[in-house]
């Protein structure tokens, strides 16, 4: 599966596009579309720069990462909003791993609740309240993530 042009265009809205590497609101340094790594895997460092072709290909391969990542998650099928719904997710909290959690993996390596509810019957309409579950409450960029939530949330349920 890959990410639907209405997932492409939700992702877009909510990263925006930056050419030189900013410390994002987590203080980690970020470079085009929401990128903190390059296709190699190296981090984004302080003062690095990137025309828009570079930007929007490093784009397409980081999405095609978190595309595989969630496609092997999964053990039920997806329509495309659904799975571009997931994908815009992950892309911006992460898979997780031993240290942090992710929509793939919680620290301690089971999956977040989001995930479960969508293996166990996709049409759940309470996997709309976990969407939601994954904001950084109190936190200065809390409204923006709430309304990315509520956005791919909508996707998720558009038929």
């Amino acid at each position: 599966m890959k990410t639907n042009q209405e997932g492409i265009k939700l992702l877009h809205e909510f990263e925006n596009c930056k050419l030189k590497a900013y410390l994002c609101p987590a203080g980690v340094w970020t470079i085009g579309w929401g990128n903190t790594f390059y296709a190699d895997g190296s981090k984004v460092k302080e003062g690095d720069e990137i025309t828009q072709a570079m930007a929007d290909r490093l784009f397409e391969v980081i999405l095609a990462k978190f595309e595989v990542s969630v496609i092997r998650a999964l053990q039920r099928p997806l329509n495309g909003n659904q799975f571009s719904a997931l994908v815009s997710i992950v892309y911006n909290v992460g898979q997780g791993s031993s240290l942090k959690s992710g929509i793939i993996r919680l620290k301690n390596g089971q999956p977040s609740t989001l995930l479960k509810k969508i293996n166990a019957n996709p049409n759940d309409p309470t996997i709309a309240d976990e969407f939601k579950k994954w904001i950084s409450k109190g936190s200065a960029f809390e409204n923006g993530l709430l309304r990315r939530r509520e956005a791919e949330a909508k996707l998720y349920f558009k038929k």
